[in-house]
């Protein structure tokens, strides 16, 4: 007897490929691929199943990750922008300050160094991490 498989399962692949390669240029239409699908019918499926367009949660991850970079290095905000696979200093700052708040510098200043940081379970700090919406 074989064990049912889950009808989201191809959009689950398209959903893990922006998560391991947030940083690369990735587009709708290369996440449909990983799915098999037509980039429209991939948007219309994947915001069914996940709550959101798939532009909108690769965004997500790499606000997620420079918020991250942010707290944890020295690198500049353009460094920053660039190593998370965003191209425009001035729309991750419009885009990081709708997600968190804050621009990303005054992000940067209201945590403390890293060396002063208390340990936290990773999948804990993800969590609290995520920006609400």
């Amino acid at each position: 007897m074989s064990t049912p498989v889950h009808p989201h399962r191809h959009l689950v692949r398209a959903r893990d490929l922006a998560d391991l390669r947030y940083a690369e240029p990735l587009d709708v239409a290369r996440l449909a691929a990983a799915a098999g699908l037509s980039p429209a019918h991939f948007s219309r499926e994947f915001r069914k199943a996940f709550g959101e367009t798939p532009h909108r949660y690769l965004l997500t991850r790499r606000l997620e990750r420079a918020a991250t970079l942010l707290r944890t290095t020295d690198r500049s905000v353009a460094e920053i922008c660039l190593d998370v696979g965003l191209s425009s200093v001035g729309s991750f700052t419009t885009s990081f300050t709708r997600a968190y708040g804050r621009p990303p510098t005054a992000y940067r200043a209201a945590h403390p160094p890293a060396a002063q940081r208390v340990r936290i379970p990773a999948c804990m700090l993800r969590d609290l991490e995520r920006p609400a919406r």
